[in-house]
């Protein structure tokens, strides 16, 4: 709660929404009262001048794409172009979560893994005599479980994700090889309505997976942009204290985000299931530097307090689109785990370059220079 009659006035409220990504600044002056309505009017209009922040990786997946493309003309077909896309749903999916988390200045390394078991929960129920819808429903809610348990033990532990994740990593692969008996998890039956929508193409061409990928990438984007919720995960991973003293309950706020990333691991996981009919036990066991790198290369920064959904996305076309790069080119495919690495390390440096650029110009503007 913002105080309103003790103390100087306006103060803790402008420490607070100072520290705060300017649209949640925005909205605690307006709560407040803002001393300068006129100022106000002239950042917005100067928000809304910009290119959308999604822009700089847009131009740079069309520009990686010409530059395969200028010497492999194959690669520009429709057909393969729309075969990355779809390649690119299973961890594609998962960055999408992964923008949530690190925004508000967390990492999650147990994602391969919430995906693996979710999957192998889901295709044991399958294979139990269960309808593939419902087993899928299942797989999503027992992956919001596993988000859910790493969630209460890092925010009641106060131990930082990354740690808590680090340890449930293991914990999680070891019971899903307990539970698959390290073997392959195969439906019985793959000829039902979940498999044939799961695996159709749209005109023959359009996988449904790369719609489904599509499709959910808007709805983060909605929900990190446009609702409370998404105003609460930015003004946490900017700054949790002036979160706090602005009425954020933090953790719980930190709890639901690592739900979402469980359940969305968990759909990813029911969405592979129904694709390939099957899950194995080194299905996403690789997951984890490739979801985190394409949340980074999308433009989510590290340092939390911001992301963007649909860098997410096109983050994660850049990386299939460098594999198979590399295989047009001929490449060893082993180059291909360095080369995401290297992009991981450009994209930081640039976000960094980027960032202390704009800390200097919001110091020259209230100098007045």
């Amino acid at each position: 709660m913002i105080p309103s009659s003790v103390g100087p006035p306006a103060k803790s409220p402008d420490a607070a929404s100072a520290s705060l990504p300017t649209d949640h600044a925005a909205k605690i002056e307006a709560v407040s009262g803002d001393p300068d309505p006129g100022r106000r009017t002239a950042v917005r209009e100067r928000r809304t001048a910009r290119l959308p922040e999604e822009a700089g990786v847009i131009l740079a997946l069309a520009a990686l794409v010409g530059i395969v493309g200028a010497f492999h003309p194959a690669f520009l077909t429709p057909a393969n172009l729309i075969t990355q896309v779809g390649g690119s749903a299973a961890y594609g999916i998962l960055a999408l979560g992964m923008v949530f988390v690190i925004a508000i200045g967390e990492i999650d390394l147990s994602i391969g893994w919430m995906f693996n078991f979710a999957a192998v929960i889901g295709a044991g129920v399958m294979v139990a005599g269960i309808d593939p819808w419902i087993a899928a429903a299942i797989g999503v809610l027992f992956g919001a479980v596993l988000g859910l348990i790493n969630g209460v033990l890092g925010v009641g532990l106060r131990i930082p994700m990354i740690i808590i994740t680090l340890g449930t990593f293991s914990m999680y692969r070891g019971l899903a090889l307990v539970v698959n008996k390290s073997t392959a998890i195969i439906p019985p039956d793959t000829t039902g309505s979940f498999f044939v929508i799961s695996q159709a193409r749209i005109g023959g061409v359009l996988p449904v997976v790369a719609v489904v990928f599509v499709i959910l990438a808007v709805l983060l984007h909605v929900v990190l942009h446009h609702t409370r919720f998404g105003y609460r995960v930015q003004a946490i991973g900017s700054n949790p204290e002036a979160a706090r003293l602005a009425g954020i309950r933090t953790a719980r706020t930190k709890i639901q985000v690592m739900v979402l990333m469980g359940a969305v691991a968990g759909f990813a996981g029911a969405l592979f299931v129904g694709f390939r009919g099957a899950i194995d036990p080194t299905s996403g066991s690789e997951f984890a530097l490739i979801v985190i790198a394409a949340a980074i290369i999308g433009g989510t920064p590290l340092s939390g307090g911001g992301g963007t959904v649909i860098g997410a996305l096109v983050g994660a076309l850049i990386i299939t689109t460098i594999s198979s790069g590399i295989i047009f080119f001929g490449i060893d495919a082993t180059w291909s785990t360095f080369v995401t690495g290297a992009v991981i390390v450009i994209a930081v440096v640039i976000d960094q370059l980027v960032r202390r650029q704009r800390s200097q110009r919001a110091g020259l503007a209230a100098d007045g220079v």
